[in-house]
């Protein structure tokens, strides 16, 4: 496996050696709307797994030229239609602003491709209940790029060890997440609340949807949210400080920090942490680093009546998401995640911030 850059979370993209599900050329996919840097992470997952680049498609060239420099096998559309009107391409993966993320999905349902996008897959709930009725319509997947558990080893080791019964039954998840601001690289869009929803929505989407993977929970209760602009008067779009604590339906409860302070002497984009507490034992996992002794690193804490382990799941673990999400999109199953997953955890961000914002939903 190769180390990525973990400096800057824009651009952390994860690739490692991985069993191909499939032949070259079984699955092509098409990669479109390069606004965000989780697009090469997106990419690397679904081609390291045997999914076979074939179309780039962006408005901006300096994109896409960039994105040939790592991916020169993938063909250049003229246009969004071109791209979608290859009957080879069984998905399309983008990274696009993130309130234009929707339409640019459904556009994609529509030619009956499934759609695989960077988290936040919506701004508003109203986007959210078009996206149930489209793939409903279409039969076609509505896809997200969840990436701190689905591209962290030890994010997905964790749920492994869970479902195997090493805490028993979860009662509650705490989520830490701080993450690198790079003020001075940042799109314009960035620090739009209109274009990029909200740091719940965003950010806060990642840490509800291990919420919902840990616990086995189908829904939840937003309890509280809060969110704030505690340094940054001179982007007073931004937010850089969110909290939410939430009660899931079977009685698991949780709560997440995000915030946009990790220190300059971090040698990562961000010091993510969950931590399980379970009736049998409990969990840290340590999602980047290792502090004062190794980064990058992903590894767990375990403790529960029978052992006391460290668990190093760096270059060990892999990330068998991406080959069930392409067997998935070939077979029409649902192994990887299913579509009532990946959207509950993008309705209960969206409600966070609806909350935290001061309005109904």
């Amino acid at each position: 496996m190769s180390k990525p850059n973990i400096a800057n979370g824009a651009t952390y993209a994860p690739t490692a050696e991985a069993e191909k599900v499939v032949k070259p050329g079984e699955f092509a996919f098409a990669s479109a709307y390069l606004d965000h840097g989780h697009i090469y992470g997106q990419v690397n997952g679904l081609r390291d797994a045997g999914g076979t680049l074939k179309w780039v498609y962006d408005p901006d060239p300096e994109k896409v030229a960039a994105f040939l420099e790592k991916n020169p096998e993938a063909q250049v559309a003229d246009s969004y239609a071109q791209l979608l009107g290859d009957s080879e391409v069984k998905m399309v993966t983008a990274a696009a602003i993130p309130n234009k993320r929707a339409e640019i999905g459904f556009q994609a349902l529509e030619a009956g491709k499934d759609y695989f996008t960077d988290k936040s897959p919506f701004t508003n709930l109203l986007q959210l209940e078009a996206a149930r009725r489209k793939t409903t319509e279409t039969g076609r997947r509505y896809m997200v790029y969840y990436s701190e558990r689905l591209h962290n080893e030890a994010g997905m080791k964790a749920g492994e060890l869970i479902a195997d019964g090493a805490v028993g039954r979860v009662l509650q998840v705490v989520n830490l997440a701080p993450h690198r601001l790079s003020k001075d690289i940042r799109p314009d869009w960035f620090f739009d609340k209109e274009q990029y929803g909200g740091i719940i929505t965003d950010i806060g989407s990642h840490q509800l949807e291990q919420f919902l993977a840990y616990t086995g929970a189908t829904d939840a209760e937003v309890n509280f949210a809060r969110v704030e602009n505690f340094n940054n008067p001179d982007k007073p779009g931004l937010e850089d400080f969110g909290e939410v604590s939430l009660t899931a339906d079977n009685g698991a409860s949780f709560y997440c920090r995000m915030d946009w302070f990790t220190p300059d002497g971090s040698p990562v984009w961000g010091d993510g942490r969950t931590f399980v507490v379970g009736t049998e034992g409990t969990l840290e996992v340590r999602k980047y680093m290792d502090p004062c002794r190794q980064a990058p690193d992903s590894r767990i804490f375990l403790t529960n009546g029978e052992t006391q382990q460290e668990i190093e799941c760096f270059e060990s673990v892999g990330f068998p998401f991406f080959g069930e999400l392409i067997l998935d999109s070939l077979n029409r199953t649902e192994h990887a995640m299913t579509q009532a997953h990946a959207f509950k955890a993008a309705e209960l961000s969206l409600k966070a911030q609806a909350l935290a914002d001061g309005q109904e939903f």
